[in-house]
């Protein structure tokens, strides 16, 4: 097995490594898609317009559901399959931007998922705004020599056109739902329907050919919904819509728990994470009660609960009343990577740094971005900091032992500690009421999601779960966009989790 990112520098894809072959795979020409960009930022206006004027997700989401029963999908929801009480799947959160990091993880992903009965899209198909005609680039093409069937959850993104390209791809329901009654005027209602963002009326023009590229029968899979349930072997793998704005509404709440109930062990895939970044967000369900309730009720046995949206790797394994849940983030799957560097000193649902991981490591995470907004404002020589700088000063700030050493010579200096405070690193906990500037939050919530980068490393990740009657092992990979990496896929975080 490679060296990861906690045993070396090369491990993370720093250095002089030879690039990988997943340009191969690549169509000659890319959209280059910038959340910078006013355009791209207008098309993704309906979440914005959902929490200003009322989400109309829940309805929409319905008549979806309904009209796949009306057409014969199962009422509970739940896939049945054949798959022995000994196999493994995928998990692969936020992959749709269609460029070089999301490429750059396939490689690794079809070595090290070869064998693996089904995948699963946690959240965020397709960017910008879910549109049909982007499937080709942004999933039939990456994915075309996955050899078995993929299943998915919608994340925010593909809401944007109310789920009708999702639907036609994972649910095989082509045509788009009529039109509601007009609202009326004056109204929030009223005001929401004359900005919302719509499909184009041709959207999907090429989606026949697209889907060629995953034609083989093995390959096809057909979901009664955008939430679903899998009974796989031993377990049964609950998928689960959290629209917008992040919340489910009463109909699916009433359903999840229906299809948590029972002994078999339960595994949560959802489009907004439990926990993350240190804190605890339990998912609100429309007329009472949460997500997380349901996940931490011993009757219904869930044993992990992992979550895309946020594009980095995360987990917390939570004690529950005598039991550990894992609360896992897992949405490096191929969008910009959301910074760790930001994430405070971990101290929640008696969960510490010594119990928590994340990929990329906190001082990675950091050199990253001091290089890339070098680049970007041509302040190379003050912004970048070697990975070792970074590491030590994330060291310093957070009071913590980082995942891999800073190595000989690191030095922190008054100008790393600026670079660190500007780009947003956070700082011990007895140490941040000295500051009222907002850093951290005005960082993450302005400059991250610009950050497309198109030169390795890129600090990507998959899952692998490998399931058996006893216990699922648990395992990132990582993709950095370097030949080693995509030749030997290393394992950053790897957990043993029991069945019992």
């Amino acid at each position: 097995m490679s060296n990861s990112s906690r045993d070396s520098a090369e491990g993370a894809g720093w250095g002089s490594a030879e690039p990988g072959a997943y340009r191969a795979l690549m169509p000659g020409r890319t959209e280059k898609l910038s959340w910078l960009n006013p355009s791209t930022l207008w098309a993704a206006r309906n979440g914005v317009l959902a929490s200003w004027f009322g989400d109309p997700t829940g309805r929409t989401r319905s008549r979806w559901v309904a009209r796949r029963a009306a057409a014969g999908a199962p009422a509970d929801k739940v896939i049945g399959r054949d798959d022995p009480d000994r196999f493994s799947f995928l998990v692969i959160g936020d992959t749709g931007e269609g460029d070089d990091p999301q490429y750059a993880v396939v490689p690794g992903l079809l070595k090290a998922g070869r064998d693996t009965r089904f995948a699963v899209l946690a959240s965020d198909v397709i960017y910008p705004v879910g549109s049909a005609d982007d499937y080709g680039t942004k999933f039939f093409r990456p994915y075309r020599d996955y050899p078995a069937p993929v299943y998915a959850i919608p994340g925010n993104h593909d809401w944007y056109e109310d789920l009708g390209a999702f639907m036609r791809v994972f649910c095989d329901d082509a045509e788009p739902l009529p039109p509601e009654r007009r609202p009326r005027p004056f109204t929030a209602a009223w005001l929401r329907s004359l900005l919302w963002h719509r499909p184009r009326p041709d959207d999907g023009r090429h989606l026949d050919e697209a889907r060629k590229l995953r034609s083989d029968p093995a390959q096809q899979a057909v979901q009664p919904g955008p939430y679903w349930a899998v009974d796989a072997g031993p377990v049964r793998i609950v998928g689960i819509d959290t629209g917008l704005l992040g919340t489910i509404d009463a109909e699916q709440g009433a359903w999840l728990r229906e299809v948590s109930a029972g002994d078999r062990p339960k595994i949560l895939v959802t489009g907004s994470p439990l926990y993350v970044d240190g804190e605890h967000h339990p998912c609100a369900i429309e007329g009472g009660g949460t997500v997380d309730d349901i996940v931490r009720d011993p009757a219904h046995h869930y044993v992990a609960a992992i979550g895309g949206d946020i594009h980095n790797y995360q987990r917390y394994p939570v004690d529950v009343g005598g039991r550990t849940v894992q609360y896992v983030v897992a949405g490096g799957g191929g969008a910009f990577m959301h910074a760790t560097h930001t994430i405070p000193r971990v101290s929640v649902a008696g969960v510490t740094e010594d119990d928590f991981r994340s990929y990329p490591l906190r001082g990675d995470s950091l050199a990253f971005y001091s290089a890339l907004y070098g680049r970007r404002l041509r302040l190379r020589r003050f912004f970048t900091l070697t990975e070792a700088e970074a590491t030590a000063v994330i060291a310093e700030r957070l009071g913590i032992r980082t995942g891999r050493a800073p190595g000989d010579g690191a030095r922190v200096t008054r100008r790393t500690r600026l670079v660190a405070g500007l780009l947003g690193t956070a700082r011990r906990p007895e140490r941040r009421k000295r500051f009222r500037l907002p850093v951290r939050k005005v960082y993450t919530s302005v400059f991250s999601p610009g950050s497309a980068t198109y030169s390795p490393p890129f600090f990507k990740c998959f899952l692998r779960l490998d399931v058996t009657p006893e216990a699922v092992r648990l395992r990132c990979y990582a993709a950095t966009g370097n030949r080693a990496q995509e030749e030997d896929p290393p394992v950053e975080d790897e957990v043993t989790i029991p069945l019992g």
